[in-house]
C-alpha cells in the first residue's frame, strides 16, 4: 500500500518536472527564433531578391516590438 502511494506521488512530481521542462524548452525556442532565425531569414530573403516579402515582415515585427515594449 505504501509503495502504491509512493509511486503515485513520484509520478505527480515527475509529471510536474516534465511540464516545466517542456515550458522552458518552448520559451527558449521562441527566443532563439526571434533573436537568431528571424534576422537571418530576412537577410537571406533580401539577398535572394524577395525584398517585397521581407520588408512587410520587418515592418510588422517592428510595430509588434514597439507595442510589446509599451506593455
Amino acid at each position: 500500500m505504501l509503495s502504491i502511494l509512493f509511486f503515485v506521488l513520484f509520478m505527480m512530481v515527475f509529471g510536474k518536472m516534465i511540464g516545466f521542462a517542456i515550458r522552458f524548452t518552448w520559451g527558449a525556442f521562441k527566443i532563439a527564433m526571434f533573436l537568431l532565425f528571424l534576422p537571418l531569414t530576412l537577410i537571406f530573403m533580401a539577398l535572394g531578391g524577395l525584398i517585397y516579402i521581407a520588408l512587410p515582415i520587418l515592418i510588422i515585427a517592428g510595430v509588434v516590438s514597439l507595442f510589446a515594449k509599451a506593455v
